[in-house]
């Protein structure tokens, strides 16, 4: 009786051995739906301008509360949750980056787009921050919003040239984390279209230093 009671516990612990519990691991989800469409990516790049500056770009900061993989959601204001078995696969900073990057390449307005840290050296700076990128489920259909604010400055005077506030809102395909990251998707690529052109505009009105120096020599002389 006693062996058989031992043979018993020896299988008992051996069965909890060969079967764990494991903690399930959270679905990982990405932005990179954001990049241009096929269609878009088939145009011929846009000519440059030969004076066209170089930019450099600054990898975004992230406000309290979203400079984590976890992915937030919103019931009631002011009041920020997180999902339990979902996150981003990386910071939404951190994967704005490189979408930031190729739609200002795809913008034609700059000889170069450079992502720091690097050492080249660029005639203007883009610096930009993420607000919040947040599923906000206060209505039906719940939606998603991100916010994201840029600066561009020029380097050798270190004046902002331009500065703009972005913020986009995307209802949700379902009511669920899924459904709310094809709409931040959306919503990444509608925020990189208008920051694209808000960045060309601002390169319209730059000047290279040089020529610069001659528009304010020439409206210096007499009779001007």
């Amino acid at each position: 009786m006693t062996r058989a009671i031992a043979l018993l516990l020896l299988l008992t612990a051996g069965c909890g051995l060969l079967s764990p519990t494991t903690t399930p691991q959270p679905s990982q989800f990405s932005l990179d739906g954001a990049r241009a469409e096929p269609r878009q990516a088939m145009r011929a790049p846009a000519a440059v301008p030969p004076t066209a500056p170089t930019l450099i770009v600054n990898p975004p900061h992230a406000a309290a509360g979203f400079d984590s993989r976890r992915m937030v959601y919103v019931r009631e204001a002011h009041k920020r949750e997180y999902f339990a078995h979902n996150e981003w696969v990386d910071t939404p900073a951190r994967m704005l980056a490189p979408l930031i990057v190729a739609a200002l390449e795809n913008s034609g307005a700059f000889r170069a787009v450079v992502l720091t840290p690097s050492a080249a050296v660029g005639n203007l700076r883009l610096d930009t921050d993420v607000i919040r990128l947040q599923h906000e489920f206060q209505s039906r259909p719940s939606r998603v919003r991100l916010t994201l604010r840029a600066n561009i400055v020029d380097n050798a005077t270190r004046r902002v040239l331009a500065w703009r506030e972005f913020d986009e809102t995307v209802d949700a395909e379902g009511e669920n984390p899924y459904g709310g990251v094809m709409a931040a998707n959306r919503a990444a690529q509608t925020v990189l279209q208008q920051l694209a052109r808000f960045a060309a505009e601002a390169a319209k009105g730059w000047q290279p230093p040089a020529a610069e120096s001659a528009k304010r020599a020439e409206g210096s002389l007499p009779g001007r």
